[in-house]
């Protein structure tokens, strides 16, 4: 056998293909048992049952033969080549199988035994153990913990439960919806939803603990197969960001969605998926936002990612406008203007030239306008459904359409789906026709249309909406993510003064602004009282004395910051006072000096900060500042590369907007200079990955065209 490779090696091998888990030229069982109903021969039966064609053999302690095949004691004794191994073995026998496969060149296994990383840190090393053993050996490894996946493409499925075999994939039902999952369950569940509507699958693949290959390899598996035309993944903790961002950029670049539901708002549900996989915990507030930057549509709940799976799968391109809709019921209308205020979904007036289109074709008593309430009309004169469908998917301003129908009798439930279609037919805008009574089932002949010219049918109204707002939603940060011609100032990288590691005294963090240009009072660090009074009476009275030292982080508790010094008299007043303050609040403190400024104007108080996750890379963070950002915690987290009118955005998306914009009597702030500091922050913070945090409290704005002013300011370095 290979030996054991060294874990502390500096260059790991290239990760291994994992074609060998959905395509295999032969497959090995290992762990076989003769004992009926075992979960070896579950599998067996699976493979063949599904028709797979290839050679399969078995491996099992107790030898002898199974129907008509022969049982081998070893895993030396299979034939070379094999591509697939599935072990159906114990956790304390997967590390010798596995050594075992990487001595036979044996390319994939897949492993789904339990009793690793889930179970603690005596676990985990055994999985990394493992792990390590079949990267050295070019082996590629799925699970351990995992319950199997199904290749609909090639009805190859790999489950160790019996199956009621799932239809394979119709290549004549276009590009399918392929899934990965880190649990079993929630990834049988997503799978059955979407069949249950007739949405074509590619695979499901679950992923278990993923010792080895994850999400990353699997989404950009999925990004290059070409029977994928969307991806939809549930994920409770992504193991490397770097690699799952890349494979999510690659995928977007093939045109193919992805649609991600990741759990961990809450302690109690990061808890419950590290005791699931055995995966630590990470940042979830800053994984949906990079996640989201790099082109994953991050949804809340289980209804969304099916619904928005099917949705992305056939109208890949999000929309950006708002919601048309068309119905039978005024009260539907109604329900609807409810629904779309908290969702954030607008719903436009129709535009002049489609509305005079439109009477044309309605009696006097029924108004051309979203929401278009067709009533009675359309048991009548049903034609007019396609009408209404095509008037409002024109209009410049409608980004996405909901048609919303009682279930009439079987026929006319038909015929309208039929009108339908023709409305919608040639339009790319995202469409969903939803037929009300969701507990009653829809006729055959309707099943059988949708299924035909691929309507995304829905059931609830409710949902229906949900998923047209994720999607717009998304589609509207996407166009607002993408930088104009002229977008913000072309920015240098900052020369930056020498710093000691660890956090800096505010005098530091000052200089370090300096660099990046973004504006600070006027004033010096004083080490005496005279160079106080120099500088004082070289920037001009009244002045501020800050305290400064690395190890003082909330100098006001301290007394550390005295305001409004009018003087020269209150300045030698103040510095006695400054010092007696910080040796009763700090004894023994040496501080690098005292700082004084310039007192400003009265502003907008906003605070811009980063921090650099460890996962997933620095983090850009704006809200009202002050004291307010502690007491309200209205904060808008950002990416480090936005460009300047995304930020604007992310700015008005503050609760406290109106502030921003002007309130009793104040002016506006000037959103464009904190833009650019914003800006000027996350390109530092690219440039310079020894800064691990910025703090920028408070910033002030003033109005239009005044600018902006950083009064104090915290860098941490590495």
């Amino acid at each position: 056998m290979k030996p054991t490779p060294d874990a502390a090696t500096s260059t790991p091998p290239a990760a291994p293909d994992i074609r060998p888990f959905f395509r295999p030229a032969s497959v090995a069982i290992i762990g076989m048992s003769s004992k009926p109903g075992s979960a070896g021969q579950v599998v067996l039966a699976n493979l063949v049952n599904g028709g797979y064609q290839g050679p399969i053999h078995l491996v099992g302690r107790s030898g002898g033969t199974l129907g008509e095949r022969p049982v081998l004691t070893d895993i030396s004794q299979l034939p070379d080549g094999i591509e697939l191994a599935i072990l159906m073995l114990p956790s304390e026998a997967v590390r010798d199988a596995v050594q075992a496969c990487v001595a036979k060149g044996i390319r994939g296994a897949v492993c789904f035994a339990s009793g690793f990383a889930e179970m603690g840190e005596a676990g985990r090393q055994q999985q990394q153990e493992i792990a390590a053993i079949a990267r050295a050996g070019g082996l590629a490894l799925l699970g351990p913990n995992t319950v199997g996946y199904f290749n609909y493409a090639d009805a190859f499925y790999v489950m160790m439960v019996p199956l009621v075999l799932p239809p394979r994939l119709n290549p004549e039902d276009g590009p399918a919806i392929a899934i990965v999952a880190q649990s079993g369950g929630v990834g049988a569940h997503i799978a059955a939803s979407l069949l249950a509507r007739g949405v074509p699958l590619s695979y499901m693949m679950t992923t278990g603990n993923e010792a080895q290959t994850g999400l990353a390899e699997m989404v950009r598996f999925y990004a290059a197969d070409p029977h994928t035309g969307a991806i939809v993944i549930y994920a409770e903790q992504i193991r490397s960001a770097a690699d799952f961002l890349d494979a999510a950029r690659a995928a977007r670049t093939q045109g193919k969605p992805v649609i991600m539901l990741h759990p961990g708002r809450s302690e109690q549900s990061q808890a419950a998926a590290q005791s699931h996989t055995g995966a630590l915990a990470g940042n979830h507030a800053a994984m949906q936002l990079m996640a989201r930057h790099a082109g994953v549509l991050v949804v809340d709940t289980l209804e969304e990612v099916i619904d928005v799976g099917q949705l992305m799968l056939r109208y890949p391109v999000p929309p950006t406008g708002g919601l048309g809709l068309v119905t039978a019921s005024g009260a539907i209308c109604g329900l609807a203007q409810d629904y779309v205020e908290p969702l954030g979904l607008a719903m436009p007036a129709l535009s002049a030239a489609q509305a005079e289109q439109l009477r044309e074709h309605l009696p006097a008593f029924l108004p051309p306008r979203n929401p278009l309430d067709i009533g009675t009309l359309s048991a009548y004169q049903p034609s007019i459904l396609a009408t209404g469908v095509a008037t409002l998917l024109a209009d410049p301003g409608i980004g996405s359409l909901l048609v919303s129908m009682p279930m009439p009798e079987p026929a006319a439930s038909v015929e309208w789906l039929d009108y339908f279609l023709q409305g919608a037919a040639g339009s790319r805008k995202p469409a969903i026709y939803v037929m009300q009574n969701e507990d009653t089932p829809p006729a055959d002949a309707f099943v059988a249309l949708a299924r035909k010219h691929r309507a995304v049918i829905m059931r609830s109204p409710e949902r229906a909406l949900r998923a047209l707002a994720c999607a717009t939603r998304f589609g509207q940060s996407q166009a607002a993510a993408r930088p104009a011609a002229a977008s913000g100032p072309a920015l240098a990288t900052a020369v930056l003064p020498a710093m000691r590691p660890g956090a800096q005294a505010e005098w530091m963090g000052k200089q370090v602004l300096r660099a990046l240009a973004i504006p600070t009072p006027a004033g010096e660090l004083a080490r005496t009282l005279d160079d106080a009074l120099q500088i004082a009476a070289s920037i001009g009275y009244p002045v501020v004395l800050k305290a400064q030292a690395a190890q003082l982080a909330h100098k006001s508790d301290a007394g550390g910051v005295l305001l409004n010094i009018a003087d020269a008299p209150a300045l030698r007043s103040a510095w006695q006072t400054l010092h007696d303050n910080i040796g009763r609040a700090v004894p023994g403190l040496a501080l690098d000096g005292a700082l004084v400024e310039k007192m400003g104007p009265r502003g907008l108080e906003l605070v811009v900060g980063a921090s650099r996750d460890p996962q997933w890379g620095p983090i850009l963070m704006v809200g009202l500042g002050g004291v307010w950002v502690e007491a309200l915690g209205d904060v808008q987290l950002l990416p480090p590369d936005l460009p300047h009118e995304a930020i604007v955005g992310k700015l008005l998306a503050l609760k406290g907007n109106k502030l921003l914009r002007g309130f009793r009597g104040q002016p506006p702030a000037d959103l464009d200079a904190v833009a650019d500091v914003v800006a000027r922050v996350g390109h530092l913070m690219l440039a310079h990955p020894d800064i691990t945090e910025i703090d920028i409290n408070p910033l002030v704005a003033y109005g239009p065209g005044r600018g902006v002013m950083a009064l104090d300011a915290l860098v941490v370095t590495r």
